[in-house]
């Protein structure tokens, strides 16, 4: 039976980050499924909007070569995602480890067989740090352009 495996994320302003996890992903499973998080649900998460609309980040999502399905979630609690889109392993970064969050999550998903495998991120790059440097360059961008 092959073991289905399910890795979620915003995939805004895709990265290497965003790529070694998927890489990470596939190497602990047959088949992945890239989670994406649509529009709305990211901004509530984060308090803004992300820069690439949903479908496009889907689209994205789709031509990398470790995922074999892309899956748009438009409800925070990922046991009902699992519900919606049965997986046998969920991926998370780890920064949930060890924490109150993460025991709630690995103990919901164990009653229903889900293991919860964590991956570290790639620190050097995050959309966060990406979205800031394009705020930044954002008025000598205005300048150049003229528009």
């Amino acid at each position: 039976m092959p073991i289905i495996g399910y890795a979620p994320g915003g995939w805004d302003l895709f990265h290497v980050g965003h790529l070694n996890v998927l890489r990470h992903a596939k190497q602990h499973c047959d088949y992945l499924v890239a989670g994406v998080v649509d529009d709305a649900m990211l901004e509530q998460a984060k308090g803004r909007l992300p820069i690439i609309p949903a479908l496009e980040r889907a689209e994205i999502v789709s031509h990398i070569d470790f995922v074999d399905e892309v899956f748009i979630e438009s409800q925070p609690d990922k046991l009902e995602t699992w519900r919606r889109r049965p997986f046998d392993v969920f991926f998370k970064g780890d920064d949930w480890k060890g924490t109150p969050k993460g025991h709630e999550l690995e103990a919901r998903f164990a009653a229903v067989g889900v293991e919860v495998v964590y991956f570290p991120y790639t620190v050097h790059t995050s959309s966060t740090s990406l979205r800031r440097a394009l705020t930044l360059l954002e008025p000598v961008l205005h300048e150049v352009t003229g528009s």
